[in-house]
């Protein structure tokens, strides 16, 4: 597995505290509805802004896409006539840098989540809005028609897919985060977990793979202690302060955070990484709509049209991700294992 190889040069000026501080004050202001990084009225026409407000996160680029009527005449009659993609982003309370959080400006939601589903609605010839909400209620916006689509980090399940329906977009990788100078190392095993405590965010794909690895030990005679926090902040100050072994999330966020804190007291590193899907599957991520809704075959062949033409591929350097991407976005192809195997 790779690991991503953030510029040093787009993070120069911030430290760890400023970031975390900046986003929980941001976010603490912000509610179900935010603003979005380069709103396409801003925007000259058949332009996507992408890293705006990123606060040395991205570099900052100006896309060129617009609508591609083949694609828009297979959205679904409700979307097409209202004429806009409601885009869920699961970023309250604290959002994730770099793939969901509360800019600079202290009001804009930006990242690559978000930017992403703003370059696939133009591809649609649709307006994107783009609501903010705890991630569990990003899954109560889907099912009760609030939200057309999740670009929100979303793992692609077999489990999610009895309700919903997928067009992954990246490849979905977690990792271990430790203090610098811990010698323990993940090492693809989960039995190397036996005995440590680690952090993990509630209702995320990373949970339900580490509650496996935990009901796994017990059958072995082993503990494995998970702790929950309810922000980024939190997790950091209770890994620094030696109150939880490791943290377990999104690599994307991971590898940011590492070398953001690579010259600070407080220097953490990536201790492994596990495919999203399990051992046995490379896992997605995907955009993730309702069940039967029809709009994921048109989202996927928009994904398409951006990595064919080469807009996804300046999206992924913009945010450092260039090391996740896809080749092809494909509809519902095999997600996490109901197993976990």
């Amino acid at each position: 597995m790779r690991t991503l190889n953030l510029r040093s040069s787009l993070l120069r000026g911030l430290s760890a505290g400023t970031a975390v501080a900046a986003l929980a004050s941001g976010l603490a202001a912000c509610g179900s509805n935010s603003d979005a990084a380069g709103k396409s009225d801003s925007e000259a026409p058949g332009t996507v802004t992408v890293g705006a407000h990123s606060n040395g996160a991205a570099k900052e680029a100006a896309l060129k896409v617009s609508e591609v009527k083949a694609i828009s005449a297979e959205l679904p009659k409700p979307i097409a006539k209202k004429g806009k993609l409601v885009i869920g982003v699961g970023a309250l309370p604290t959002g994730s840098v770099p793939l969901n959080f509360v800019g600079d400006d202290q009001k804009t939601l930006t990242g690559a989540e978000p930017d992403f589903g703003r370059l696939v609605a133009a591809v649609l010839g649709l307006k994107p809005e783009v609501k903010n909400l705890t991630w569990e209620n990003l899954f109560v916006g889907i099912d009760s028609g609030k939200v057309d689509a999740a670009f929100s980090n979303v793992t692609d399940t077999e489990e999610r897919k009895k309700k919903y329906e997928f067009a992954t977009y990246r490849q979905d990788n977690l990792g271990f985060e430790v203090p610098k100078k811990s010698t323990w190392n993940f090492d693809g095993d989960y039995r190397n977990l036996a005995g440590k405590t680690v952090s993990v965010s509630r209702g995320t794909n990373q949970e339900k793979v580490l509650l496996e690895w935990k009901a796994k030990l017990k059958k072995e005679g082993k503990d494995l202690t998970i702790k929950y926090y309810p922000d980024n902040n939190s997790v950091y100050l209770a890994l620094n302060s030696g109150k939880i072994d490791a943290h377990f999330g999104p690599n994307p966020s991971i590898a940011y955070h590492t070398t953001h804190t690579a010259n600070t007291p407080n220097a953490t590193r990536g201790a492994g990484k596990f495919s999203g899907a399990g051992a046995k599957l490379q896992g997605l991520i995907a955009a993730t709509s309702k069940k039967d809704s029809g709009l994921a075959k048109p989202v996927s062949e928009a994904v398409n049209y951006l990595i064919e033409n080469g807009q996804y591929a300046k999206w992924l350097a913009a945010w450092n991700l260039s090391n996740e991407a896809v080749s092809t976005s494909k509809v519902n192809p095999p997600g996490l294992p109901l197993d976990n195997s």
